[in-house]
């Protein structure tokens, strides 16, 4: 039998089927005592988390007033983190070209039905400059894995292209990188070419059921993709992100196994995972999501959401635009800090007029503008962050946990989103847009609350007004 060890560097032993069995087991057993889920709650509240566990029975709960505590908790956690700013990004995807099998995915290799396409150089700065004419600072490339059309060194080339591009007042600030596990020799590559955050979503962590969904190509290997994150910390990624895709297996073993994830990274590495993406299954090309009898409810899906806030209330929590508008704004006030805008999700489909629909990787449910998702979070009270100082202030892996585990990281990251959000209602907002976005930076600057930082940004407000950018703290 193989032993459940978090500090163990295999996957099967700090991603253990049998202790997920018995963490199920546990929660369903323990779902209705109300005393066990008070003491579990009264921990929760002194922001320093769950383990898989605790976190467990606070998902299996049925009470609905526990429901409800649960939801208050994770609100008040998401703010006593991470305050009311929300960090917008988009994805820019490079390539679909894919070697791998996956029953999930479109661009899986035996899919006929798509164009296969390969962004160039001069391509991928075009997309970039429509990017940057949009208002974004931070995207995340995506790409198939396939080594003879996306080998490391075109995703290298890709990075350096994306950070040489100045249009008008556009900069993208922060690289963060979506493919497929590699070694560590790559993952060193990457971080010498200055990126944020490496992202890699486990898709399942049910072992029979990831060999299932991936039978052919190199993604099939369940351990050299599980202990992937491992590898890029030991190459020096300071910055990981995880993620499930909830609806190909039970959402309660996927939800299980993605804090012992987070467990194991810190356990190992004393560094959690810097972001936890929640995507769910959604049609695309040759994907019908009915296949997958996993589907998670909305109601389900903010608990879940809330739980995992709760359970890991340092990391940053990410919302693609697969969800509705709907399903974001209540996503977002459970504990989502970060999320897309302004998305396409097919290869070059930036710079088309129209949006593309033939190389998606999957349908896009919220396709509102860019200037129409910071409106609609400035009107629920949100602050849009465009900010990248961390990343480069070197507030990274364990220097960014220190400062936000303490709370200080809101002395920086306060400031920065609005003059971000200044940078962004200057030089791409529409007028109703500015309007609003001015009125929330009025009222905002009086919540900073060291008088020298107050008047440092006041001061550099000015500035971008008269045509200057990037200031940060």
């Amino acid at each position: 039998m193989i032993k459940y060890n978090p500090k163990s560097l295999i996957a099967d032993e700090f991603i253990n089927d049998e202790e997920i069995l018995l963490t199920l087991e546990y929660a369903d057993k323990n779902k209705n005592d109300l005393e066990l889920i008070d003491k579990i709650l009264e921990k929760a509240k002194q922001n320093k988390g769950l383990n898989h566990r605790e976190a467990s029975v606070l998902l299996a709960c049925e009470d609905k007033d526990k429901i409800n505590e649960i939801y208050n908790l994770a609100h008040k956690i998401k703010n006593d983190f991470y305050g009311n700013r929300i960090v917008m990004f988009a994805p820019l995807y490079l390539s679909n070209y894919c070697v791998n099998g996956c029953l999930y995915c479109p661009y899986h290799i035996k899919n006929n039905n798509i164009p296969r396409k390969k962004l160039s150089q001069e391509e991928i700065k075009k997309e970039v400059i429509a990017l940057q004419n949009m208002g974004h600072k931070r995207i995340a490339i995506e790409a198939g894995e396939d080594p003879i059309n996306n080998p490391i060194d075109y995703i290298i080339d890709s990075i350096k292209t994306i950070y040489s591009i100045k249009h008008k007042n556009g900069a993208i600030r922060r690289v963060n990188v979506n493919i497929a596990a590699t070694t560590v020799d790559n993952y060193k590559k990457l971080k010498e070419a200055g990126i944020g955050t490496y992202i890699l979503f486990q898709e399942t962590y049910h072992k029979k059921s990831y060999e299932y969904l991936h039978p052919t190509g190199p993604k099939h290997n369940y351990a050299y993709h599980t202990e992937a994150m491992d590898r890029a910390m030991d190459a020096g990624i300071d910055d990981v992100g995880i993620g499930v895709l909830f609806g190909l297996d039970k959402y309660r073993y996927e939800f299980a196994g993605l804090l012992m994830h987070a467990e194991h990274l810190e356990a190992v590495h004393g560094v959690g995972p810097h972001t936890i993406s929640i995507p769910r299954v959604k049609r695309a090309s040759d994907i019908d999501p009915t296949k997958f009898d996993n589907s998670l409810s909305d109601e389900m899906f903010y608990k879940l959401t809330a739980c995992i806030r709760i359970a890991v209330p340092y990391t940053g929590m990410i919302i693609s635009t697969r969800e509705t508008p709907k399903v974001r704004e209540k996503i977002i006030h459970l504990g989502v800090s970060q999320i897309s805008g302004g998305s396409r999700t097919s290869v070059g489909g930036y710079s088309e007029k129209e949006r593309p629909h033939d190389t998606e990787q999957f349908d896009v449910s919220d396709n509102r503008t860019l200037d129409e998702v910071v409106n609609w979070l400035i009107c629920n009270g949100y602050i849009p962050s465009f900010c990248t100082a961390c990343y480069r202030e070197g507030r990274t892996g364990d220097r960014f946990m220190e400062l936000c585990k303490s709370g200080q990281i809101q002395n920086c990251c306060h400031p920065n989103a609005l003059m971000t959000l200044k940078e962004f209602l200057v030089d791409y907002a529409s007028p109703d847009t500015r309007r609003i976005g001015e009125n929330l930076i009025a009222k905002e600057i009086n919540n900073i609350k060291t008088q020298n930082i107050q008047d440092f940004v006041k001061k550099q407000l000015i500035q971008i007004e008269n045509g200057k950018r990037d200031f940060y703290l």
